[in-house]
This record gives C-alpha cells, sequence and structure tokens, in this order.
C-alpha cells in the first residue's frame, strides 16, 4: 500500500483542533512540526515541572498521512471548515510503501558512550565482545543515549565505579544507569522512578541484561544511603528533591545530577552545597553534570 503525505502550515491555536479533525476524517497519522525549526526564530517547546505549560509554536507544520487515492483537496478543506478557518495552500508528496519495523529499526545502531560501554539494540550484535554492551531497546521509557545527559551519567559511572559499591539511580527511567552500574562492577544497585510504566521497563531491561537491579516506585522507603547517587531529571525537581537525595548519599558518597542546561548549573549546584563538595561541571552539547562527594553528617 502506497501513502500521500499532506502538509500545511496553522496558527498556534488551531494546531490540536485541526489535528483532531484530519484524523477524523480518515489520516492514519498526523505529525505537527515547528514551521520555523531551522530558523534564527525557531522555537523550544518543552516545560520542567512547576515552571507552567509550555509554550505552542507561533505557525506549525500539520503533516498528515492518507491512504494513495485520497483527495487531499477534500481532505485539507473539510478539516479546516470543521475547525472554522480558511483551507491553506497544501503540499503533496508520494510516500513508498517499506518495511516500516526495519525502517525504524535502521535509525538506531550500537552507540559507544565510554571507553568500556556500548548501548545495543537487541537487533544488532555486540560490536566489541571486549567491552560491557547494554542491551536496550528504544521504547517507553527515556534512557537510550541518543541525548547527552545519559552519556554525561554513564561515562561519570564509569569514572566514579571502582567494584563493590551499592548505586542509586533516582529517576531511572530505563534503567539504563543502574544496569551500566552493577555492568561496572557494582555490588547493589537501586532505581526509583515516580512512573509504573518506566519501572515496568527497567525491570524487563535488567533482565534483557541479566543483572540484578532493585527498582521502586518513589513513594517507597528505600533501604539506606548509596555510597553511589546519580540522578538524571531535571533542573527544577533536582532543587526540590535537594535534601531528599542528600539523605539517600551515605557520607563520603558520590553524586552525580543531570538533566541541566548549562546556565541551570549554578542554580542547582547552589541547593547541593549545604551537603556537598562539587566538582568542575562536565559538558555535552550544552548540557551540563553537576558532581560531587557528600560531606560527613
Amino acid at each position: 500500500m502506497s501513502w500521500l503525505s499532506v502538509s500545511f502550515e496553522v496558527a498556534a491555536d488551531d494546531v490540536e483542533a485541526i489535528s483532531d479533525a484530519l484524523l477524523e476524517a480518515g489520516a492514519a497519522s498526523v505529525e505537527v512540526a515547528d514551521a520555523e525549526a531551522g530558523s534564527s526564530v525557531e522555537q523550544p517547546v518543552f516545560a520542567e515541572p512547576g515552571s507552567g505549560d509550555p509554550r505552542p509554536w507561533r505557525r506549525s507544520v500539520v503533516n498528515a498521512l492518507v491512504a494513495e487515492g485520497t483527495d487531499a483537496g477534500a481532505l485539507v478543506r473539510d478539516s479546516c471548515t470543521r475547525v472554522g478557518i480558511a483551507a491553506p495552500p497544501y503540499r503533496l508528496l508520494a510516500v513508498a510503501e517499506q518495511d516500516w519495523v526495519r525502517a525504524s529499526q535502521d535509525q538506531f545502531a550500537p552507540i559507544r558512550v565510554s571507553q568500556r560501554l556500548w548501548i545495543v539494540p537487541s537487533w544488532h550484535a555486540e560490536p566489541d565482545p571486549g567491552a560491557s554492551s547494554i542491551a536496550l531497546d528504544p521504547g517507553l521509557a527515556f534512557g537510550t543515549c541518543s541525548h547527552p545527559t545519559p552519556r554525561l551519567c554513564l561515562n561519570w559511572l564509569e569514572r566514579t565505579v571502582r567494584g563493590g559499591e551499592s548505586v542509586l539511580d533516582y529517576g531511572c527511567g530505563s534503567g539504563i544507569l543502574a544496569i551500566a552500574a552493577m555492568k561496572l562492577g557494582a555490588a547493589r544497585a537501586d532505581g526509583v522512578d515516580v512512573d509504573e510504566q518506566a519501572l515496568l521497563a527497567a525491570r524487563a531491561n535488567a533482565v534483557h541484561n541479566r543483572v540484578q537491579v532493585f527498582f521502586h516506585n518513589a513513594a517507597g522507603a528505600l533501604r539506606q544511603p548509596a555510597q553511589i547517587v546519580v540522578a538524571n531529571i531535571l533542573a527544577h525537581p533536582l532543587i526540590v528533591l535537594a535534601p531528599l537525595i542528600a539523605s539517600l548519599t551515605a557520607p563520603g558518597g558520590r553524586l552525580a545530577l543531570a538533566g541541566l542546561l548549562a546556565a541551570q548549573a549554578d542554580e542547582v549546584g547552589a541547593a547541593y552545597r549545604p551537603w556537598f563538595d562539587l566538582d568542575a561541571p562536565g559538558q555535552d552539547e550544552g548540557w551540563t553534570l553537576v558532581s560531587g562527594t557528600r560531606r560527613p553528617s
């Protein structure tokens, strides 16, 4: 089966309604992107918890995937009429049928994240038998090393885990950091998250990698402070959680905080200085890792 891509621009206030109208009219999928992406006025759309709702793009490109033979003009006109806006000019592009699963898998190759660690999708062979490979597929939970923050954390763990330590991954997502800690020689690793779907994914990933990691909901109490704590979350939650994360780090223990833009490092560091002696921050593509050592109580 062949497909057509139908794309056109709409204003921010109309994006959600026109997307719904296109799907109701028979579109197989609808994608929305910044119409000004790549220009000097491109806008990021994200918000941290506690910082308000994300702002929509001023102009968006709506891209609907429809079956070949669909009357694209009628689709656009009818959908816009339902929303109450004038039908804009649209562009058509033929999309050939292909093995979509294989095409998706081809986007994800093994990633070398440090001297000793590789992230390897399950459909690839291990590229370096002498290194430690973490089998991890893209999924619901964040953390596959396609983003700089897991890379920063994994490199830090490789430098920090000497063997035999207890490790806590706070905000574990896919569980990649706790799994890596075990492969690097930690004696025990625990992972904590608020998202039950993430915990399910993390447990499955640990089983797939043949390591034992204890994953917990953040609402539960942890066994005892860990000698190594890593938290790859976001700046605002890290600031709010500073007293808790400090209490979960053993005296003399090591801490790494990630999920931070470079401009946020000083504010996050200030929240942890009452308990930690901080190191110089690490950097990767504009993202920062703040690390330090827990002072004795």
